[in-house]
Order: structure tokens, then sequence, then C-alpha cells
């Protein structure tokens, strides 16, 4: 089951089919379970041919040495600049030397002429570890477990390649959906640690 697809006959809701997340593992229906790892990458064009060969059979031993099947997710993101530069410039209002405020108020301007009718396009990497439960009464704890066995294999393959790899946290699961779906709803309400709690306590889902 790939965890990110999208269908223009059903809902947000019915496509997404996420039961919740437990300990920063994804919950799905039919006793699936699903870790994600953000990944940093390799520019291979920058590579000489030698290195590109050594990355070449890295890469050829890293998928041999699978432990599951994995999905790999590249998401690509249009950097909200204007954001970007307003939090920069509140800086601005906290700064007392002179010299900073214009350094500050430059940069600003030169971010803004450098983008001026570009988009500016960010890129994440990510690999999705798979498990599904035999049983139907499961055990948190052993899927868990599970779970981290395989991901540390996955990260000590990904480190023979000099990448690096980490597990999201719950939050940024719930934010990588959120951003899937709400691209634009994301740039101006991403949700926070405080969104969450909010919603749980008053009881809105």
């Amino acid at each position: 089951m790939s965890i990110f697809s999208k269908s223009k006959k059903s809902s947000s809701r019915g496509q997404i089919q996420i039961k919740e997340v437990v300990d920063n593992i994804l919950v799905l229906p039919n006793n699936e379970y699903r870790q994600i790892l953000e990944t940093s990458s390799v520019n291979f064009e920058l590579k000489s041919e030698e290195e590109q060969d050594v990355i070449i059979d890295s890469f050829q031993n890293f998928l041999n040495s699978l432990p599951c099947e994995i999905q790999i997710l590249v998401r690509v993101r249009e950097v909200d600049i204007d954001r970007y530069v307003e939090d920069i410039g509140r800086t601005k209002d906290k700064e007392t030397i002179p010299a900073y405020k214009k350094q500050i108020e430059g940069y600003c301007s030169f971010v803004k002429k450098l983008v001026s009718g570009n988009k500016i396009l960010s890129r994440r990497f990510y690999i999705v570890i798979p498990y599904k439960h035999t049983e139907r009464h499961q055990d948190m704890k052993l899927i868990k477990e599970h779970l981290n066995l395989e991901k540390d294999i996955i990260i000590k393959g990904l480190e023979r390649m000099q990448m690096k790899a980490r597990s999201i946290s719950g939050l940024e699961i719930l934010n990588l959906f959120y951003g899937f779906y709400n691209p634009e709803s994301l740039k101006t309400q991403a949700i926070t640690r405080e969104t969450v709690e909010a919603i749980l306590k008053n009881n809105y889902v």
C-alpha cells in the first residue's frame, strides 16, 4: 500500500486512510504501520566519474541489503520567500546597532530582487519503512522494536553512501501529509504542537 497517492474521485479524508500516529509511527488500516525517515541527498552530477562509480556500487549494495521493501518519496515545494523576508525583517526591530539594521535592510532587498518573478523550490527526501502485523491484537512495543531494527539497518546503509537520515516526529508526519494535500494552506497555517494540543483539548476530532 502506497501511503502517498492522490485520486480525484474521492475526498482527502478517504484518500489518506490514517488511523493515528503513535510514538512517531504511522498507523494504517489492516494492521499496517509505517516509520518515515528524512534523508540527505548526494549531488551525483558534481562527482567525478570515479566517485560516481563508487556511489553506484554503494547504492547497489544498499538495495541488496535492505531488510524490507521501502518507498522513496521526493517532496518538491515552493519556498515561501515573503514569509522568510518578514522573519528576517523582524530582527531589524530588535537590533540596536544602526550598521546592523542597514545590513538587514540591504539583505532583505537583495533577496526580494533575487527571487523577483522566480519560484524558489526546496527538495526533501524521505524513506518509508513498512510493517504489517499478522495478529489483530498487536503489541505496539513489539511493532516499534521491529521497525527500529529495520530503521537502523537502513540508516547504516545510507551512511555508507555518506548520507544522513533521521526518523521524523509525529508532528512532522502530520505536517508532511498536511502539506501534501494543502500546499497553499501550509504557507500560512502550519501545524504546530500548540495547534494539535488545542484540537485534542477541545475534542474537535
